[in-house]
C-alpha cells in the first residue's frame, strides 16, 4: 500500500460543482484545525437530495489526513474502472506511530503455530483491536458510503468524549470510504441527473459494478472481481479482529436488521466467532435504544449465514468476527413518509416482540436517518472492540490454535489434488484462489502412497492442520442444507442465497480426502509453495488482473503464482493442432487462432447407441503462428491430427437489457476472460431486425420472461431505457432463428424461448407448488451426450449448478436432440437441497430444438454461475460457437433420450391452468 498525497481544494470544489453540488463557502482554516464534511461536500452528510460521489468523499478524507495526526490515508489498489481505492487508518497518534508493531501482533495471533498461551496473552495485552468498517459495496444502498465521511470526522474530533477517547486508545479502525468506488459515483451521478424530474427515484439502467452489480457481495471465496481481490488482500495483510460490512435493506417496517443471524448458519466456523457476532449485535441494539432509534430487529427475518461467498462471511472461516447489518432504505436521498397504512397488516398493532422490542411507528425516513443509525451501529462496534480488546485478540489466537488441533487429531487430515485432471488448469484456478485467501499449499517432491493410493510427484497437498482450514472444508464438503419449513408440514424455508456450492464438483476438479493421518515419510516429501505472505504486488494485480495466460489471473500473489499446471505439450503426428474442449483454455487457443487468421475446424464425436452417451468432438487449428508457445503458455495437453469441418469465427451477440441482469454481467465477464469476440445486444439492436445478417449466435443469460419482453415499465425511467424487446423483438428473434441463426438460452430465459417462439417443449416443474418441488441453488448431476457439439468435452456424468431451473420434456412436433438428461432412478442431488426429486426423474436438462433453418438451445442450468463452475464453462463456450456450420457438423444420433411416460394428458394440464394456480414454481 502507498500513502496518498493530498490534491488541492480547488479540485474538490470543481468536482462538486461539476456534479451539480453546491460547494458553499470555504471554512476559515487555521493550522491544526479539522475541516467539517460540509466544507467540502457543500452540504451536511445525509442531506435530502444530495449524495457525495467517491471522488468528493476521497477529497474530504485527504483533507482530514492533512489536518489530523489521527488519520492516515493509504491507496490499496485500483477499481474495475481504474479508480484509485483508499483505506483510512484512524486511531490515536501513538497507535498510528506504531502501526507496524500492531499489525505484526495481529498477524502473529492470527497465525498461532509455535505460540504459547502465555505468549499470546502478553501479545493480546500489548496489541490493539483492528476493526474493519466499510462504506459498503451495494451502491444503490447509498447511506453506508455517506456515513463513513461523518464517522471519520466524529472519531478524529471526538477525543473529548470518554467513549471516543477509549476507542482511539484501544482500537485501530480500518475504514473504507467505499469498497465499490465505481458504483458510488455511478449511482450518485445517475441520481443527480434525475433529481427534480419525474424520474428522480428511477432505478439505474446499468450494473453498479463493471460486470456483476449486486453479486459483488457473492464473490467472497472465488475473488473473481478486482474489488473482491483488493478487499481480500487487505484482510490478509492486516488480519483484523472484527469485519463489519454495511448494507441497506432492512425488512419493512423495521429500521435496521442486526445479528444474531437466522438459521441455518455455516457449520465450519469456530464458535467464538458466532458468540462475538451475537454479543456485538445485542450491543448495537442497546446503543440504538439508548439513543431513541427505534425499530431494530434481529434473527428470524431471512438473513441466514449459510452461503460462504458473502464478502463478510468468507472471513469468519479465517477466524475474523465478521458480519453485516441491513439499515432501512427509502429511495436514494429522496425522503419518504410512511403511515401505519403502509405497514403489512401483521405489523400494524405495533406489538413489541422479544427481538423487536421498540417497533418503528412510521413517519419520515430520510437518508440522514439511515446515516445516523449506521453511525450508532459503527460506534457501538468500536466501543465493544475497545472494551473487549484483549478478549478479541486472544480469541483470535485461541480459534486458530483450536482448529490446528482439531485437524491434527481427526479427519480430514489433508486433501490431495492430482495434477492429472480432465482440465489441469481448473485445478490451478481452484488452488490459486485458496492461496490468495491465505491457505498454505504444499507439493509432493516425490511419489508417495497413502491409504493404498499412489500419489505422484507434483501432486498438490492441502494440509488441514492450519489455522484457516475451515475455509477449505466449507468449500470442499458436500452441503446438506437442513429441511427447515415455514411452518409444520409447510413449504421449505428457502435459503437467503444458495444451498450448495461444493467447489471441486463445480470446477470439475478431482480431490482426494485423506481420512488417515499423514505419516512422517509423507510429510517429509512435502515442499511448501513459498513466497512472502505479504509480498504480493498490488500494482501488478491492478494493472493486469486477468491477463494471466493460465486462466483468470492471481499472478500478483507469490504463492498463487507458484501454482502452475503441468507443462503444455503436443503429442502425435498430423498437420493440425488438435485441442480438447475438456480444457477451458482450448477456447482461448481457438479465439487466438481466429484473431491471427488461422483456420479452425471441428472433428465430430461418435454418437452412442441404445441410450448411451457418445464420444465428444474436438477442435483443430491450422496455421497458428507460434503454436508451440501458445500450447505452453495455456498449459494445453494437445495432439496432432487433421480433417474436420471448417468453422469461421461466429458473430456472437449477447443480449443486454437496460433492466440490468447480473447473469448477463457474469456471462460477459466469462466470455471476455477467454477471448471471445462478441457484441452487447441492446433492445434497439434487436428491434432493428435483420439479425441473421449481423449475427450467427445470440446468447440470452438467465433472466425472466418479463425482463426480456417488458423491461422497465414506461414512466419508471427516462424513455430511452423503458420497455423490453416486446412482440416486435420476438418476431425479430423468431426470424433470426428461422433464417438459420442459433439462439442460446440459459436457465429461465429458456422459458421465454419456449413460450414466445412456440417451441414443442414443456417445463414439467412449472405448475408444482413449493410443498411438492423445491430447488434453490444446488448442484445436480446430469447425464450428458458429449457427441453433441454443445456438450463436447463434458464428462458423461456432470455436476451442474441449477436454481429456479426448468426441466424439459418434448411434445408433438419436436425436432431436434436432447443433449443432457436426469437419471431415471434416484435423486440427482449432489450438494445442497432438493425436494421432489421424482419430478426430475428421466426428464431432459438441455435440449437442442430445430426451428426453421436454425436452432434454439435450451439449457436448464447456469454453466457460468458467478464465474464458479469451471467444469461447465465449456457448455457456454461450445454453445457460443454453435452456429450454422457447427450445427451442420452434428452427427445423427441414436436415441439418447426417451420421454418418461406422462401421467396426465394435455387436457388435464389445460384444466389445471384454468383453475387455481399453485404457489409458484421451483
Amino acid at each position: 500500500m502507498t500513502r496518498r498525497t493530498m490534491t488541492t481544494r480547488a479540485l474538490a470544489m470543481a468536482g462538486a460543482l461539476a456534479l451539480g453540488v453546491g460547494a458553499g463557502p470555504a471554512e476559515a482554516q487555521t493550522p491544526g484545525s479539522v475541516p467539517t464534511p460540509e466544507s467540502v461536500l457543500g452540504h451536511a452528510v445525509g442531506a435530502d437530495f444530495r449524495l457525495a460521489t467517491y471522488e468528493t468523499s476521497i477529497e474530504y478524507f485527504e483533507m482530514l489526513a492533512a489536518a489530523s495526526d489521527r488519520l492516515e490515508l493509504r491507496e490499496v489498489g485500483r477499481s474495475s474502472f481504474g479508480r484509485p481505492v483508499y483505506l483510512a487508518l484512524i486511531s490515536s497518534a501513538e497507535n498510528l506511530a506504531n502501526l507496524d508493531r500492531h499489525r505484526e501482533i495481529a498477524q502473529r495471533l492470527a497465525h498461532p503455530r509455535g505460540l504459547t498461551d502465555e505468549e499470546a496473552r502478553r501479545l493480546a495485552v500489548e496489541g490493539r483491536a483492528l476493526v474493519w468498517i466499510d462504506g459498503g459495496l451495494h451502491a444503490s444502498e447509498v447511506a453506508h458510503a455517506q456515513h463513513t465521511i461523518q464517522l471519520a470526522y466524529d472519531l478524529v474530533t471526538g477525543d473529548a468524549d470518554p467513549e471516543m477517547a477509549a476507542i482511539l486508545d484501544n482500537v485501530i479502525l480500518l475504514l473504507w470510504p467505499s469498497i465499490n468506488p465505481d458504483g458510488q459515483t455511478l449511482i450518485a451521478d445517475w441520481y443527480h441527473s434525475n433529481v427534480g424530474t419525474p424520474y428522480e427515484v428511477a432505478p439505474a439502467p446499468f450494473l453498479y459494478q463493471k460486470y456483476i452489480g449486486h453479486d459483488n457481495n457473492r464473490d467472497g471465496y472465488m475473488i473473481n472481481q478486482i474489488e473482491s481481490r483488493y478487499t481480500t488482500r487487505v484482510a490478509r495483510e492486516w488480519e483484523p479482529h472484527i469485519l463489519y460490512n454495511h448494507h441497506q435493506s432492512s425488512p419493512f417496517p423495521t429500521r435496521i436488521w442486526i445479528p444474531p443471524f437466522a438459521e441455518p448458519i455455516s457449520p465450519h466456523v469456530h464458535p467464538l466467532m458466532w458468540r462475538m457476532v451475537n454479543l456485538i449485535g445485542m450491543a448495537m441494539s442497546q446503543a440504538l435504544e439508548e439513543r431513541g432509534q427505534r425499530g431494530a430487529t434481529h434473527m428470524g427475518t431471512g438473513f441466514d449465514n449459510w452461503y460462504p461467498g458473502f464478502m463478510d462471511h468468507a472471513h469468519n472461516f479465517h477466524n475474523v468476527v465478521s458480519f453485516l447489518t441491513e439499515t432501512a432504505l427509502y429511495r436514494y436521498a429522496t425522503p419518504g413518509f410512511y403511515t401505519i397504512g403502509d405497514f403489512p397488516p401483521s405489523e400494524r398493532d405495533l406489538r413489541p416482540e422479544s427481538l423487536y422490542s421498540s417497533p418503528w411507528e412510521g413517519g419520515w425516513w430520510r437518508l440522514r436517518d439511515a446515516v445516523d443509525y449506521m453511525l450508532t451501529a459503527s460506534v457501538s462496534v468500536l466501543d465493544v472492540a475497545a472494551k473487549y480488546r484483549t478478549d478479541l485478540l486472544y480469541n483470535r489466537y485461541q480459534a486458530g490454535r483450536d482448529i490446528i488441533a482439531e485437524y491434527e487429531e481427526g479427519p480430514p487430515y489433508a486433501y490431495f489434488v492430482p495434477q492429472a485432471q480432465r482440465d489441469p488448469v481448473a485445478a490451478v484456478e481452484l488452488l490459486r484462489r485458496l492461496a490468495f485467501n491465505g491457505i498454505e499449499i504444499d507439493q509432493l517432491e516425490r511419489a508417495v502412497s497413502h491409504q493404498g493410493l499412489d500419489h505422484p510427484a507434483g501432486t498438490w497437498v492441502i494440509r488441514m492442520d492450519q489455522e484457516f482450514a475451515n475455509f477449505v472444508r466449507q468449500l470442499f464438503v458436500i452441503q446438506d442444507y437442513p429441511d427447515l419449513r415455514e411452518y409444520p408440514e409447510g413449504p421449505p424455508d428457502q435459503p437467503y442465497d444458495v444451498s450448495g456450492w461444493t467447489l471441486p464438483l463445480q470446477m470439475g476438479v478431482r480431490v482426494i480426502e485423506a481420512a488417515a493421518p499423514l505419516g512422517p515419510e509423507l510429510r517429509d516429501a512435502l515442499q511448501p509453495l513459498s513466497g512472502e505472505a505479504l509480498a504480493w504486488d498490488a500494482e501488478v494485480e491492478d494493472a493486469s488482473p486477468f491477463d494471466s495466460p493460465i486462466g483468470v489471473g492471481l499472478d500478483s500473489h507469490p504463492v498463487a503464482a507458484a501454482i502452475t499446471p503441468p507443462e503444455g505439450r503436443i503429442t502425435g503426428g498430423g498437420s493440425a493442432l488438435v485441442v480438447e474442449p475438456a480444457q477451458n483454455n482450448a477456447f482461448k487457443a481457438l479465439n487466438r487462432a481466429w484473431a491471427a487468421g488461422a483456420r479452425v475446424s471441428y472433428l465430430p464425436g461418435e454418437p452412442g447407441a441404445g441410450g448411451e452417451p457418445g464420444s465428444g468432438g474436438r477442435y483443430a487449428i491450422s496455421g497458428l503462428p507460434g503454436e508451440t508457445g501458445v500450447v505452453r503458455d495455456l498449459g494445453l495437453q494437445a495432439s496432432r491430427g487433421g480433417g474436420g469441418a471448417s468453422l469461421r469465427q461466429p458473430r456472437i451477440g449477447l443480449y443486454r437489457p437496460w433492466n440490468a441482469s447480473l447473469d448477463e454481467g457474469w456471462t460477459r465477464w466469462v466470455l471476455e476472460r477467454y477471448g471471445f469476440d462478441f457484441t452487447s445486444l441492446r433492445n434497439a439492436d434487436v428491434l432493428a431486425g435483420d439479425l441473421a445478417g449481423r449475427y450467427d449466435v445470440i446468447l440470452m443469460a438467465d433472466m425472466s420472461q418479463g425482463q426480456i419482453l417488458n423491461g422497465f415499465a414506461k414512466g419508471s425511467v427516462p424513455p430511452r431505457y423503458a420497455g423490453g424487446i416486446g412482440p416486435e423483438g420476438v418476431r425479430a428473434l423468431d426470424a433470426f432463428v428461422r433464417d438459420g441463426g442459433t439462439l442460446v438460452t440459459l436457465n429461465r430465459s429458456a422459458l421465454f424461448a419456449i413460450e414466445e417462439l412456440h417451441l414443442p417443449v414443456r417445463n414439467v416443474v412449472a405448475e408444482l407448488s413449493r410443498q411438492d418441488y423445491f430447488q434453490s441453488g444446488s448442484i445436480l448431476e446430469m447425464i450428458v451426450d458429449p457427441s453433441h457439439p454443445v456438450m463436447s468435452g463434458m464428462p458423461e456424468r456432470a455436476a451442474v449448478v441449477a436454481g429456479q431451473s426448468p426441466v424439459f420434456t418434448t411434445e408433438e412436433g419436436f425436432e431436434g436432440r436432447v443433449m443432457a438428461k436426469y437419471e431415471a432412478e434416484g435423486s440427482p442431488l449432489l450438494s445442497g437441497y432438493l425436494l421432489g426429486a421424482e419430478h426430475l426423474a428421466g426428464y431432459a436438462a438441455a435440449v437442442d430444438v430445430a426451428h426453421g433453418a436454425g436452432r434454439v438451445v435450451l439449457l436448464g442450468m447456469r454453466p457460468q454461475w458467478r464465474g464458479q463452475p469451471f467444469g461447465n464453462f465449456r457448455i457456454l463456450f461450445n454453445a457460443a460457437l454453435y452456429g450454422r456450420e457447427l450445427a451442420a457438423a452434428t452427427p445423427e444420433s441414436a436415441e439418447f433420450w426417451t420421454a418418461p411416460e406422462d401421467t396426465e394428458d394435455e387436457t388435464e394440464r389445460e384444466t389445471e391452468r384454468e383453475g387455481e394456480p399453485g404457489d409458484g414454481g421451483p
